[in-house]
């Protein structure tokens, strides 16, 4: 396995890592309140780089959610691009991905998912679902959300749907993190498929390394702000950063985070590489949550009693690490479904990344 990025994976980290630098700064998180910003938001679809995640696959998709974390940016990039972009180019027709990618692309649609399945959407009729889904990340922001869909028995499983958010029910949700999300109801609510079989676990694990990689970059911008606190900050005479404890706390946290970030780079890659990679998505999704939560709160607790100031920009990424801690499944959860995965078969045999393009 070789994680270096491509010259083309390489271009759109630096793009994004200078976008998200330039714009999603503290001052301007704090104007924004629990609301996504609109003008960082054009800034990227300008650029270009939700588009790009269809040419530098899901490792690049994964260098520039890291960047994302790092300033907690509020833009529902990952969801466009995991639920959306990925989705689509993926396990659409031919005929899907000509009329729904270039909207995704250029910004004129925002794609959400209704992720992961808990059971509560059902077809009630071909082309019209039934269900409620407490709260999608994203929503206020989406035009259209990718939902899990229950199919009946005796084929049991989850089949994709692709819904409109303007012909569905929603309402406001306040989370853990702002990430301008909703409660979506569905009464008879059209929608259509999009691919078959195979097609909700592979976007499900897609979205598991995806956000493992946004929480790499949580946990290392937390763990940069820690890092410049405890440097600057003296306590008789000499920097917080000259004591044992301190180290030994920091060097815990960015063991954490590395783990965290080469288990979803390991996935990623898989999946771009055509190999089975559910068990390693899990991994990273295992990382993310228990490892994660250990970050971020290390780096609330290295900055002492600042840390607890709700105001101060490490407590952001505190919030976001938090939730994703617990999105897509905590580690309780996931290791619990890894047991099981491992159990019904032999490591490396799980379902296979589809071809681009496949229906």
């Amino acid at each position: 396995m070789d994680f270096t990025p491509t010259e083309e994976q390489a271009a759109a980290r630096d793009l994004a890592a200078e976008i998200f630098g330039d714009l999603s700064t503290p001052e301007r998180l704090t104007a924004a309140g629990p609301e996504s910003d609109a003008e960082l938001w054009k800034a990227l679809c300008a650029a270009g780089l939700p588009g790009a995640v269809e040419d530098v696959g899901l490792l690049g998709l994964v260098l520039l959610l890291e960047e994302q974390g790092r300033t907690t940016a509020q833009v529902p990039f990952a969801a466009n691009c995991v639920y959306g972009l990925l989705a689509v180019a993926a396990h659409g027709t031919e005929e899907q991905r000509g009329r729904l990618l270039p909207g995704l692309r250029n910004g004129t649609a925002v794609a959400t998912g209704a992720f992961p399945a808990r059971g509560g959407v059902v077809a009630v009729a071909e082309g019209a679902l039934t269900g409620v889904v407490p709260w999608v990340p994203w929503l206020r922001d989406a035009t259209e959300v990718l939902v899990a869909v229950r199919e009946p028995e005796p084929r049991g499983g989850h089949s994709l749907w692709w819904v409109r958010v303007a012909d569905a029910e929603t309402e406001p949700v306040e989370l853990t993190a702002p990430w301008a999300a909703g409660r979506l109801v569905l009464d008879g609510t059209p929608g259509e498929r999009i691919g078959g079989a195979g097609a909700y676990e592979d976007v499900l694990a897609s979205a598991r390394a995806a956000f493992a990689g946004l929480q790499a970059g949580v946990c290392a911008g937390s763990l940069a702000r820690a890092v410049a606190h405890t440097n600057e900050r003296e306590q008789f005479g000499r920097p917080l950063a000259a004591k044992q404890g301190v180290q030994l706390r920091a060097a815990d946290a960015h063991m954490d985070t590395e783990a965290i970030r080469v288990t979803a780079y390991e996935a990623a890659w898989r999946r771009d590489a055509g190999l089975a990679y559910d068990i390693h998505a899990l991994t990273a999704a295992w990382w993310a949550s228990e490892g994660g939560k250990r970050v971020v709160h290390a780096g609330q607790h290295l900055h002492g009693g600042m840390g607890a100031d709700l105001d101060h920009p490490v407590h952001r990424h505190f919030l976001w690490g938090r939730q994703l801690d617990a999105y897509l499944g905590c580690g309780s959860e996931v290791l619990a479904e890894m047991g099981d995965l491992i159990a019904q078969e032999a490591p490396g045999k799980g379902p296979q990344a589809p071809r681009e393009g496949a229906a």
